[in-house]
């Protein structure tokens, strides 16, 4: 499909932030987007990338009464010879529909999801920033905005790309972070939508962590929806902990989400020197195990942040500090070899790496 590339106005252009340390997660945007409709009928059509820009919708269209939304999240990297990366794109373009189909919205061609991005990308390269710990951060979003008030698929979507130059994703950088065990609330159910990356499963756990906020902890680790007693994930992260030389995680049940960094992980570290497992943890078996010296280490793993350090875990009345507050050894090598490749310090050996032009 041909993307046209409207005109972007000089009174259109934003002023961009001169101190990349001071970016932040999230806070700014280029000055183009990407976006594609598709209408019954039509399918997929009137592809552009136009001047960034809000969106006039009717107030009934269907993703502000009946939720049918999602988004990814993947990030581009400036090389210090100045190629363009994108890491692992193909995941995310697979997990947009994977998504998709769970909330019964059309499938977008794989190729139009690539080239739309890569597309964009190569027109705001001048938006990426160079700074240590930076990245452009790349947002795909597929919204229903036929304005009709009855709960069925939409008939009219719009598919669209923002870009934004970020730094860190937390406040204190490649830190340990303090990490609650939320034993009341839950955020989803196998047979849910808790697999899918749409925006009702992020609204769901912001009362338990503006809760877990108050008390001084960073993010809540979710329980299993049945029995409240599995290790689930963060909610933007996957968990891992490590035994010795054995890094543990959660199976994909139906109700996490299936990382792209998650997988990284467990197809790095083994060439490492590190096994994997994933399998079923009991929160309290884990405990147990933290309090006899079995676990060494716990970390997340997520687009934004890619590899966040846990320091601190508590549950109920019980918390214990992991590597003595500090980073971990397996932790840091992991986070090293992950953004080593990256942003192109390091040999991509698995393919992970798509360059832009």
């Amino acid at each position: 499909m041909e993307i046209r590339v409207l005109p972007l106005p000089a009174d259109r252009m934003k002023t961009k932030v001169r101190d990349e340390l001071q970016l932040g997660f999230g806070k700014y945007f280029t000055d183009r987007m990407l976006l594609v409709e598709w209408k019954t009928g039509r399918e997929w059509c009137d592809a552009r990338i136009e001047p960034y820009a809000p969106f006039v919708l009717d107030p009934a269209c269907l993703v502000f009464h009946y939720g049918q939304e999602i988004f990814e999240g993947l990030k581009a990297y400036k090389w210090a010879d100045g190629r363009i990366a994108l890491f692992r794109p193909e995941m995310n373009a697979r997990r947009f529909n994977q998504s998709g189909a769970r909330l019964c919205m059309p499938a977008l061609p794989e190729e139009l999801f690539l080239t739309g991005i890569e597309q964009l990308v190569a027109l705001e390269k001048a938006w990426i920033p160079s700074a240590p710990g930076t990245s452009l951060y790349i947002r795909p979003t597929l919204i229903a905005v036929e304005p009709v008030l009855g709960v069925k698929p939409s008939e009219h979507y719009y598919f669209y790309v923002i870009l934004s130059p970020v730094g860190a994703y937390y406040a204190a950088g490649f830190n340990p972070v303090a990490i609650l065990v939320e034993d009341y609330y839950v955020r989803a159910v196998p047979g849910g939508t808790g697999e899918a990356k749409t925006g009702g499963n992020y609204a769901s756990s912001l009362k338990a962590g503006l809760e877990a906020k108050k008390k001084g902890y960073d993010q809540v680790l979710w329980l299993d929806g049945r029995e409240r007693r599995f290790i689930e994930e963060v909610g933007a992260m996957n968990m891992f902990f490590v035994y010795g030389t054995k890094i543990v995680t959660a199976p994909l049940n139906g109700s996490i989400l299936s990382g792209v960094t998650r997988d990284s992980v467990l197809k790095l570290a083994p060439t490492l020197g590190y096994q994997v497992e994933e399998r079923p943890i009991d929160v309290n078996e884990l405990f147990a195990d933290i309090k006899a010296g079995k676990v060494s280490e716990a970390f997340g793993s997520g687009t934004a942040a890619v590899i966040t350090p846990v320091g601190k875990l508590c549950y109920k009345d019980e918390c214990h500090q992991l590597t003595g507050g500090r980073v971990g050894e397996i932790t840091q090598k992991l986070y090293d070899t992950l953004t080593g490749i990256q942003t192109g310090k390091l040999q991509d050996d698995f393919g992970w790496i798509r360059f832009i032009g």
